[in-house]
């Protein structure tokens, strides 16, 4: 299964999930369970061209889980609370 997979539609504005490198790899290293490692994911987010795209994405729709954009949730909450 693909991060891509909840796609409704053409909506142009979650294209960018289309080119997304998270879309080629395996899911579950984007969403670990409680305690596990983040590393992996990070490390893809790093070369990935929609890494802004996808931050502002989990940013707007206050995505609770997973990594978005190179971001644990935890690390978003930061990011949300100093804007």
């Amino acid at each position: 299964m693909s991060l891509v997979g909840w796609i409704e539609g053409d909506d142009p504005e979650l294209m960018w999930q289309e080119r997304a490198l998270c879309a080629q790899t395996d899911p579950e290293s984007f969403f670990p369970e409680k305690g596990g490692s983040t590393r992996e994911a990070k490390r893809v987010c790093l070369s990935c061209d929609v890494r802004g795209e996808c931050l502002e994405y989990a940013l707007a729709h206050d995505e609770r889980f997973g990594i978005w954009g190179g971001l644990s949730e935890r690390e978003r909450r930061k990011l949300k609370k100093r804007a």
